[in-house]
Parts: C-alpha cells; structure tokens; sequence
C-alpha cells in the first residue's frame, strides 16, 4: 500500500528499486555497511543518470569536509584511552560508592559507567563490550542471573548515544544542518529520563526478585564509602567534567572539548604510568579502525541523499505516509516504529545517514519542531538496540559472554518498556527537547 501510494506520487522505477534491493543483498551477505551504502548510491545515480558519476568524488570530499565531524574521531580516541589507563574502572568505584545505599546498587553502577563511557566513546557497542567484560562476572557473584546482568549491560550501554556528548547528534546535525552544540543541550533532559527509566528498571525488579543482597547501608557509612572512593579516583572525572563544562557553558566547542579530552586523558595516563608511549601503536589504530567504519559511512551520505532528493523520494514518502493517515499522532508512532526497527538490525550511523533525510520532511509536515525529531530519531534508535530479538547491544553482551541471546532478549523485555514511554514523551512533549535552548529554537 506505502509503495503503491509512492509510486503514484513520484513514479519509481529501477532506478530506486535496484538500488535498494542491492543495498539489502550486500547488507544480507555480511558487507560492510559503508560498501553497501555506496554501491547502491552510484547504481542510483547511473541508472537515473540525474547526476554525472564525475561529481561523485567532489560529492564524498564534501560529506565529510566539516569541522564539527572532527570530534569523532577525537571522542573515540579518548574512550580507547580511557580503558587503557584504568580511568574507566575508577569511573565504575565511584558510581558503585554512590549507588551502594540501595538495593541493586552495584546494577545501578553499571548503567551509569555504561552510559558514561559510551557516550565518550561513541559507541554502544564499544561501551557494552567494555564494561560488561568488567562488571557482568561481579553481577552475577552479587546474585543475578547471567542473562539478566547482559540485558542491564546492553541496556546502560543504550545511553551513549543519548546522552551527549554524543557522536550520533554530531552527525545528525552534520546531515541535517543543525548546530551539534544546540543538540547536545536539548538532548540533556531526555538523556537523563532515559537514564533514570533503566534505573527504575532494575530497582523494581530487584525489588521483586531479590537479585541482589546485602544488608541497608546507613548514612554515615554510604558517605564513608563515597569518600573514600572519591579520594581514590577523584581524578577520573576530570575528563567528563572538562566535556561537559566546555560543552555547556559554551566555552568549547564539541571539537575542541574532543581535542582537550584526548590531551588531558593521555597526560594523565603518563602520570599515574599505566600508559606508555609502546601503547601508542595499537591505541591509534584500534581508533582508526572505528574511524574507518563511520567516516565511509557518512562521505557516501552525500551522493545518496543528492540522489534521492533529485528523485523526490523525500517529498513522494511524506505524501505517501499522510495519504494513510494525516494525524500527528499517528504518523509519529509510524516513525517511532520505523526508527525502532532500523536501530534493531544496523548500527546509529548508517541510519542517520539513510533515514534522517527522508523523515525529517515528513517531520515538517506535521510541523514537529526540527529540534525535537532530532532528540526523538536519536532516542528511538537507542530503544532498537535492545530490542528483540535482533537488538545489536543484545549480541555484543552474548558475544562476550555466551549467554543465550534469547535468554537475554528476554531479560531486556522490562527495560524496552520503559525506554519506549520516554520516547512517547519526548515525541509528544516538545518542551522536553526545547526546554532548555533559546527561545529561537521552541
């Protein structure tokens, strides 16, 4: 019915369906994701023949050819530091410290080391990896159950990308057009409701199942603890607090906060001697390697969304999707379900690239607030990485571990719930995303 409709509005031919069906050929034969992307951008662009296949080259150079995408880079640099040095396992005492006065406290320490690191480091993947090798073994010795602890790993690990720093809101603002900084302020608040929502989570089920024990903690022993952790590894959140502080006072922007991140984290990675200069080697290239995933990724963002807005698809999709309904409502309950089901089976990046361009028109047309598709696309993805059962933190967790991915799938049923209302919210609820930004931007 979708494709009829689109094709009486545009009038599809070969030219887009090729295309497509190689696109998901490659992805199925294991491609990477980039090759797939840009094979199916220049068979678009030579069956059409609406660009000359000369302009592709000038075409890649200007999709990555943007001072905001050198963050990146930069982020990821600093996440593989990070783990390197030991600063992350400090990261990781302290929110143990400061979570300990509760039941499923050590739980709730790992959604936030989670989040922290991967919104550091860019990546959710990266960030499940991470910190499950260091928290799912102590998970299960303090009383939950394997597949459990994997599902709260995946789930923290969701945060990276919806709470800024962020590499995913740097490129949707590199795709779309939008200040970074301006997107990293907006995505605050929801960041945080998410956040708290995986909290919640896990204290309600701990609540009913009794996962973890231990006996209440008073006041004055969970601050004995707290400081005591604090005085151990206060240093490790210089890092996150020169990020933050520059971002959000303004006084850097992403890049240089990225730039500073990295120089800071290396220098003090020298002073405690846990890194070297033999580390050096395998640091950058293990960076490069994300690098070369995601920057492919994006060049060949540009010759595909020229392509398909010489075709009209955008504007043939918008009017294909209020052909079946021109309810607000309902129409972003179809992108919420899209943006889910995208972010089940491909990684943040090649979905901005593929789906931001052709939503955000359908977005203007009901008149949502440019800003706050962006917050809700970003966060709807997020809530597709866990969700089974093709969830991509899914299989990372079972990869480490060799928990059963439908025993895991599972698991992560209560913590999808939750997530999901907080995307109704922010979808619904402009002011969650604008509440902070300048009255321009409401």
């Amino acid at each position: 019915m979708l494709w009829q409709q689109l094709n009486q509005t545009v009038e599809l031919g070969w030219d887009f369906y090729a295309p497509v069906i190689l696109f998901v050929t490659l992805i199925a034969f294991a491609v990477p994701v980039w090759a797939a992307i840009g094979s199916a951008a220049i068979l678009m662009l030579a069956m059409s023949g609406d660009m000359p296949l000369s302009a592709v080259g000038e075409s890649l150079f200007t999709g990555i050819d943007a001072f905001a995408l050198t963050a990146v880079p930069l982020f990821i640099l600093t996440g593989d530091v990070l783990v390197r040095t030991g600063l992350s396992r400090k990261f990781l005492d302290v929110a143990e410290a400061l979570t300990s006065w509760t039941k499923g406290g050590f739980g709730s320490a790992t959604v936030l080391v989670c989040g922290m690191f991967a919104a550091i480091s860019g990546s959710d993947a990266a960030g499940a990896a991470a910190v499950g090798r260091m928290t799912i073994a102590r998970l299960v010795e303090s009383g939950y159950p394997r597949p459990y602890a994997c599902a709260l790993v995946a789930a923290g690990a969701c945060t990276g990308i919806l709470i800024p720093p962020s590499i995913a809101y740097i490129i949707i603002g590199l795709v779309l057009g939008i200040s970074a900084s301006t997107l990293f302020l907006a995505a605050l608040i929801p960041g945080i409701c998410i956040l708290v929502s995986i909290l919640i989570t896990n204290l309600v089920v701990n609540r009913i199942y009794h996962y973890e024990g231990g006996e209440p903690m008073s006041f004055r022993d969970w601050g004995a603890n707290l400081v005591k952790a604090l005085k151990s590894g206060w240093y490790a959140f210089i890092v996150p607090g020169i990020i933050f502080y520059g971002i959000f006072s303004g006084r850097l922007t992403p890049t240089e906060a990225g730039a500073t991140a990295v120089v800071v984290t290396i220098a003090m990675g020298f002073m405690l001697r846990t890194l070297s200069l033999a580390d050096f080697p395998a640091m950058l290239l293990g960076s490069a390697k994300v690098n070369g995933v995601i920057l492919p990724i994006i060049a060949f963002s540009a010759p595909l969304a020229e392509a398909l807005a010489i075709m009209g698809v955008p504007q043939g999709f918008v009017l294909a999707v209020t052909s079946l309904s021109e309810d607000p409502m309902v129409i972003i309950l179809m992108m919420i379900f899209i943006l889910i089901a995208a972010g089940c089976v491909m990684e943040t990046t090649p979905n901005i690239v593929i789906l931001a361009p052709i939503l955000k028109p359908l977005a203007d047309n009901i008149g949502m607030n440019e800003i706050q598709f962006c917050v809700m696309m970003i966060t709807a993805l997020g809530v597709g990485f866990i969700t089974p059962p093709l969830g991509l933190n899914l299989f990372v967790v079972s990869g480490i571990t060799g928990e059963s991915i439908l025993k895991i799938a599972w698991q992560a049923i209560p913590f999808v719930f939750f997530m999901l209302i907080v995307v109704l919210v922010i979808a619904y609820v402009p002011a969650l995303s604008t509440s902070l930004l300048p009255d321009i931007y409401k």
